[in-house]
């Protein structure tokens, strides 16, 4: 493979270099001399596919499905897409897994799409409970409880120190191709609304402009005894000016809140600022903290969402946490088809009409829109 070929090439830059191959295959298998790829190849030509590609069956050749194949063997070496460490492991992209999500979206027209930390970890933010790679597998910490925060000083002063190391490197990630997807499908009329169950504002970084954050956003701090609140980039300034002793180094693993590990040590000597309206101490991230509630008149947006859309796609969620399992049960009482794309197993499983497991840079570039 030359030098030059990168992870994040343009695939249209590198059909050239696998067209060769992937003709000469064809040749060797069908005994077709194609004069290019461009070529206006027979509708009523049907090859059965052997090992060399994904088994699904007889398709009609076209120019479709070289376009797939060749993506299939980008992915299969690993040229085009995105290796993160907090990707679960997974089996390769079956080409009839992304047949049937294409068939799930082009038939339906008011898609109510439910994200959860799934959809981030190819971004590098992991998730919580994905085996050996998610938060609750590879490490002893867990999420702040909303009343331990609320009620315990130190608390809050260990949740500030931990995120204020790491909220430069988590507010720079950027969105991967799950989130540019469903910006298209957004711009095709194709989505009802995004319910995200994240924190990361990635939504909202690709351009997509109907998005509820059911958990909140990491990207806002508000006191929680007046009305005062604060963008966190400004909070971070005001963090940094009363803690020039603290030194923030590149950190390459956060937290899916955005936080990171630190010993006692570490955190000792962090000050946390009051509210400057009203002078107390309880300053807090605008999310919906573990133990806290998801605020009534938000719960009845979704209920809305899911009584005007003709179907639910939900993405990288478990599904675990009750308020993402309740707008499947909804949805399902309403008689309307689910689907799912998630590594691993969902609490939903028994009940949706589509699962399917697959890393989500693999599937969707083999979706035609």
């Amino acid at each position: 493979m030359p030098n030059g070929i990168k992870h994040f090439c343009n695939i249209q830059k590198i059909f050239q270099y696998f067209l060769f191959r992937v003709q000469k295959r064809r040749r060797r298998l069908m005994g077709l001399y194609d004069e290019g790829f461009s070529r206006n190849l027979p509708h009523s030509s049907t090859v059965t596919m052997t090992n060399n590609f994904q088994v699904v069956g007889n398709f009609k050749l076209n120019i479709m499905m070289f376009k797939r194949e060749i993506i299939l063997n980008l992915n299969k070496y690993m040229i085009f897409k995105f290796q993160s460490s907090f990707v679960p492991k997974h089996e390769p992209v079956q080409l009839s897994d992304a047949i049937t999500l294409e068939h799930f979206i082009k038939e339906h027209k008011r898609i109510l799409v439910l994200t959860g930390a799934g959809i981030s970890t190819e971004s590098g933010i992991p998730d919580y409970r994905s085996a050996n790679v998610g938060l609750y597998a590879t490490s002893k910490s867990r999420p702040v409880i909303y009343q331990q925060f609320i009620s315990n000083p130190e608390v809050r002063v260990r949740y500030w120190a931990r995120n204020y190391i790491g909220w430069p490197r988590f507010s720079s990630m950027l969105p991967n191709y799950a989130h540019t997807f469903l910006k298209k499908l957004e711009d095709k009329n194709k989505i009802v609304h995004i319910i995200t169950q994240n924190v990361d504002n990635l939504h909202t970084k690709a351009g997509s402009k109907n998005v509820l954050e059911l958990h909140g956003t990491a990207y806002v701090v508000h006191c929680l005894i007046c009305d005062y609140f604060i963008n966190r980039h400004q909070f971070q300034n005001v963090l940094s000016k009363l803690n020039p002793q603290v030194f923030i180094s590149d950190i390459y693993s956060v937290k899916p809140d955005g936080d990171v590990e630190l010993t006692p040590e570490q955190i000792g000597g962090f000050k946390i600022p009051k509210c400057p309206k009203c002078e107390g101490n309880l300053l807090i991230p605008r999310i919906v903290f573990f133990g806290d509630n998801i605020p009534k008149e938000r719960v009845q947006t979704v209920n809305d969402f899911v009584e005007v859309c003709d179907s639910l796609l939900v993405m990288g969620s478990s599904l675990f946490v009750y308020s993402g399992y309740r707008i499947v049960l909804n949805t399902k009482s309403a008689n309307k088809p689910v689907a799912v794309v998630n590594i691993g197993p969902t609490r939903a499983d028994d009940c949706v009409d589509i699962k399917i497991e697959a890393k989500f840079g693999e599937i969707l570039p083999l979706i035609n829109l």
